[in-house]
């Protein structure tokens, strides 16, 4: 085997509306601001390997890990064996996941791609996944709708998503006052961490759907200050809530009261638990 990865392809055409196009824009671009990269590997990056585990992913196997980020899901399953594809909308994420996949040998596809419009025929893959990914896809059926139609016949979806009444789904929550309006038709993202909204999504499409609420514990801050400066240096959303204000220093102090009270009341003993669901499910 080669020690090196395949190359990025083509970067798809997201869709035939200018108003969506200048969105996706705007997502990769807050995406790619920060260091999610920092967030990954500080905080969150072995809930990929545990979507990855649940879904059992053999050798051989095709697998599409959608908006992948930095490839939290992609390399574990890659590391089993399987034939993965990364792909994602902000290009500079995918980049860290390459140079990673790079340092370990590994070999895997990564291509730039909207979650709502996957540039992959019918039934291409055996395992579709997404780890705290597609949820942040604003048109939830659009995105699930792709999820469906590029797995196979029997094959295995999997999603984990946040919580809305977890700790980041309560972030959002915190944040939403300060931030600009969702555009029309967009969703919330930690909806994907209701098993109902989930299934209403993928719908009578998949069998055996199971779903299972657990916690990140996570000990990487000492106390509701810590955590708000992480988020504002380092998290793409916290930091495009916080643009937004720049020119009224009123609303980002109160901002930046209540995320500190936010992460100091999540916060006992130094540990603070970040709720999650995980979905799978098998195609029809």
């Amino acid at each position: 085997m080669e020690d090196i990865v395949t190359t990025t392809t083509t970067t798809t055409s997201i869709t035939d509306s200018d108003e969506d196009r200048a969105l996706k824009a705007k997502h990769a671009a807050m995406w790619a601001s920060g260091s999610y990269r920092t967030v990954v590997d500080d905080v969150v990056g072995g809930l990929g390997g545990l979507l990855v585990d649940a879904l059992d992913i053999h050798p051989g196997e095709r697998v599409l890990d959608v908006a992948a980020g930095t490839g939290s899901s992609a390399l574990p399953a890659t590391r089993r064996g399987a034939d993965v594809t990364a792909t994602d909308l902000t290009p500079e994420l995918l980049d860290v996941g390459r140079a990673a996949a790079a340092a370990e040998g590994l070999e895997l596809h990564w291509q730039t791609a909207d979650a709502e419009a996957l540039p992959f025929a019918d039934g291409t893959f055996d395992v579709v996944l997404s780890a705290i990914g597609v949820m942040f896809a604003p048109h939830h059926q659009q995105a699930a709708d792709e999820l469906v139609r590029v797995c196979a016949p029997g094959g295995r979806i999997g999603v984990l998503s946040w919580t809305p009444e977890g700790f980041i789904g309560q972030v959002f929550a915190v944040m939403k006052p300060y931030a600009p309006p969702p555009p029309p038709g967009a969703s919330p993202a930690p909806l994907w961490g209701r098993a109902d909204h989930v299934h209403s999504l993928l719908g009578d499409r998949v069998t055996h759907l199971v779903a299972h609420q657990q916690t990140l514990r996570v000990d990487r801050f000492s106390d509701g200050v810590e955590f708000r400066e992480f988020m504002k240096t380092n998290y793409g959303p916290t930091l495009a809530v916080y643009r937004f204000l720049a020119d009224d220093p009123a609303r980002v102090a109160a901002l930046d009261a209540d995320l500190a009270d936010l992460g100091d009341r999540f916060l006992q003993d130094g540990v603070m638990d970040w709720e999650y669901l995980l979905v799978t499910a098998r195609r029809v």
